[in-house]
């Protein structure tokens, strides 16, 4: 991860070996992006953007996921 926040990605469940790479944008929101995905999230603070990060990849990796079995997709 590459960030000056004291935040670690890998406390949060579905960021433990992701490449996190977290930057603050001009109206001062903390942005977390996940590299392998391509999914970013923010916050107002580095913690809160992680744990907007983590349930977000989560919703990308279940809708990604091919396990539904749904055919008429």
């Amino acid at each position: 991860m590459s960030s000056d926040a004291d935040v670690d990605p890998s406390e949060y469940e579905g960021l433990e070996d992701a490449d996190v790479t977290m930057r603050v944008n001009d109206h001062g929101l903390h942005i977390a992006d996940d590299e392998a995905t391509g999914v970013s999230s923010q916050g107002q603070t580095p913690a809160e953007a992680l744990e907007n990060l983590a349930e977000a990849v989560e919703t990308y990796r279940e809708a990604t996921s091919d396990e539904s079995d749904d055919d008429w997709l």
